[in-house]
């Protein structure tokens, strides 16, 4: 039997879209010394903290800018004790399939699908908030054959929680010159994360993009815990100091490389209940302070933050105000950071 599918069209390459929004070479040359920032933090070279922060998803250009443009301020106030990775997430997995999708498949979210225009819009996204604000940004890996459209452009890869245990995600990030964070599964199960983890920091040969390819294995791959959900659909945090400490000594069963953690906040941490994301941070905090184990592990802090606070249905028409999950709004949020930079 034949595919299903009907083929609209044919996908501008990722050449062809970087050659539309080449990177400058100066910012070439800022990204690589911001890499090596980032990195010397994963490694455990630098002690400040990593606080990747922003929008659920980036819905639309001009609000996700104004709010990067308001965190350059705060970032030069605490830059001796966090580093912020900004949060564009171009894409967004549905549970079950239905929903805005991202700005990869709806560059307007009141509009169809339309995935050449998503395209030029996440690459002139990435670029112009590094062209204007000298942030290098965050974004989640749901596509692996996708990365190639922004890899000279990020700073940080989530894999989430549904796409962890697949065998292309896991093989693409030990080929990823950056951070690649391996979210537990939604089951709470962390020998998956671990696993993870694990296929992520090894070598591979494995086909990509129509290439076999070979990796040299990705030593910064490291964990996020985000919670879980059981079988009934309540939400179980595992941000707790007997988590971490759980986490911890299985780390040390695996004997990976870079030990690192970076606790969610939100998602099945919080329940989805935004405004308990700053008394998490602080709870995680004040166990690093009573653990010298706990504080070498955390690497940092995942925050769902926007301009305004909560959540709206498409179409609601509130400036910078999340269309997906509910997201801290940013008075809120400025105060969490310097709550967090004093606490270290």
């Amino acid at each position: 039997m034949e595919l299903q599918f009907r083929w609209n069209r044919k996908l501008p390459t990722p050449e062809e879209i970087k050659s539309e929004f080449p990177l400058r070479a100066d910012l070439k040359e800022k990204k690589a010394q911001r890499d090596q920032e980032i990195e010397k933090i994963f490694t455990g070279k630098d002690d400040r903290l990593i606080l990747i922060i922003g929008p659920c998803s980036a819905d639309r250009e001009d609000a996700v800018l104004e709010y990067i443009h308001r965190l350059c301020p705060v970032q030069e106030k605490v830059k001796d004790k966090l580093l912020l990775i900004p949060r564009i997430y171009t894409n967004k997995p549905r549970t079950t399939g239905d929903g805005y999708k991202g700005m990869l498949h709806q560059p307007d979210p009141t509009e169809k699908s339309d995935m050449t225009r998503g395209l030029l819009a996440i690459r002139d996204l990435h670029s112009r908030t590094f062209a204007e604000t000298g942030f290098t940004c965050a974004d989640e890996m749901l596509y692996p054959e996708n990365h190639a459209y922004l890899d000279d452009l990020l700073a940080y890869v989530a894999v989430g929680a549904r796409s962890v245990e697949n065998q292309q995600h896991r093989l693409t990030a030990s080929g990823l010159g950056l951070p690649v964070g391996m979210k537990n599964p939604t089951s709470g199960d962390i020998s998956v994360m671990l696993n993870s983890i694990t296929a992520a920091q090894h070598p591979h040969v494995f086909e990509y993009r129509g290439w076999e390819v070979e990796t040299t294995g990705n030593p910064l791959a490291h964990a996020i815990l985000r919670g879980s959900v059981d079988s009934d659909g309540k939400n179980i945090p595992n941000y707790h100091y007997e988590d971490l400490m759980k986490l911890y000594e299985r780390y040390c069963q695996k004997d990976l490389q870079n030990m690192g953690v970076i606790v969610d906040a939100n998602h099945s941490n919080s329940g989805k209940q935004y405004l308990e994301q700053v008394r998490i941070c602080k709870e995680v905090m004040h166990s690093c302070r009573h653990s010298a184990e706990i504080k070498s592990m955390v690497r940092g802090f995942m925050v769902e933050s926007y301009l305004e606070d909560g959540s709206q249905k498409i179409g609601d028409g509130c400036y910078g105000k999340s269309i997906t999950d509910p997201c801290l709004g940013w008075d809120k949020t400025e105060r969490l950071i310097y709550d967090l930079a004093d606490l270290l």
